[in-house]
């Protein structure tokens, strides 16, 4: 079987802005001593940019930053995220690239580990990275037909306190892509220590059915007396959430097994920077009729 192509995307020219000055993309640079090289302590967010005779408009750019700033303060990498000077530094990176379209990714990361002292205090602030490439343009036939899944060995644990955050922890992850990709499959769905369904290595996963939208619950979204969520609250997700709901759709987050999926009238796949993407088969077992149904197609149609 021919191998999907990869769903994340590939490094090209791009416009990189470090520590508050830009580079070209060859001459960027961060110590050989920052916590994120030396112990992925990091965050970061992607996000698509588009140029208009108006200006810069960046996709959910607030939601994006807020998400950012409320996890570097709940794991202590900076209580003092400025998220109006990110976002100046987001839109002029696109600016400089000259992009129609680009894809951005802002990375945090816990700075020069060299500039420690005595007592753990820093005398750094975290490195800053904005780098705009241009956006992965994927085939329309991947919304119009859908892709398969694969399942992944890799499980979340939901005692993991940075589970369900956007750290630089992505190894697990891609080596699951990379696996998936052998198998023909887009994306590979991961499951929790307890068998629930987590997500996708990289997007949030939807379920549809007799009419209704289920997700797994997300960080934040937890029962009262459960255990913590290691489900990342996907910007896109929410933006389902929103769109579903807007419409009168039924849509709850909820813990859901293999079975769940196995069993959906439809399933697709959220992130940034695809979108709504279908699934239409889980493995050797299809979803459904094995087509992309209703139900997805006008839920692409209303965040897209």
């Amino acid at each position: 079987m021919r191998a999907a192509r990869p769903l994340y995307p590939v490094a090209m020219a791009a416009s990189v802005f470090v520590d508050g000055r830009f580079a070209e993309r060859g001459a960027a640079r961060v110590s050989a001593f920052d916590a994120g090289f030396q112990h992925a302590v990091g965050l970061f967010e992607t996000m698509l940019a588009r140029t208009t005779p108006e200006g810069v408009v960046v996709e959910r750019l607030e939601e994006h930053l807020d998400r950012l700033s409320a996890s570097a303060d709940e794991l202590g990498l900076s209580r003092d995220v400025r998220t109006g000077p990110l976002a100046e530094a987001i839109v002029a990176a696109v600016e400089r690239s000259g992009l129609e379209r680009a894809r951005v990714r802002l990375t945090i990361t816990g700075g020069d580990l060299n500039l420690l002292e005595a007592g753990g205090r820093s005398q750094h602030q975290p490195t800053v990275v904005v780098a705009a490439q241009a956006a992965t343009p994927y085939p329309a036939e991947m919304f119009e037909r859908g892709v398969r899944v694969a399942v992944a060995d890799a499980k979340a644990n939901p005692l993991d306190p940075t589970a369900g955050h956007k750290t630089l922890n992505y190894w697990w992850r891609l080596r699951e892509l990379q696996a998936a990709a052998g198998k023909g499959a887009g994306e590979s769905i991961v499951l929790q220590v307890t068998n629930h369904l987590c997500g996708g290595c990289v997007s949030n996963v939807f379920i549809a059915k007799d009419g209704a939208l289920r997700t797994p619950i997300a960080r934040g979204e937890e029962r009262s007396g459960g255990l913590p969520s290691p489900v990342l609250p996907g910007v896109t997700r929410r933006a389902v959430l929103d769109a579903a709901r807007s419409q009168g759709i039924d849509c709850v987050p909820e813990m859901l097994s293999i079975d769940d999926l196995l069993d959906a009238d439809e399933v697709f796949l959220t992130n940034s920077s695809w979108g709504v993407l279908p699934v239409v088969g889980v493995e050797a077992s299809p979803i459904g009729d094995g087509a992309v149904g209703p139900l997805t197609r006008a839920v692409r149609a209303a965040v897209i």
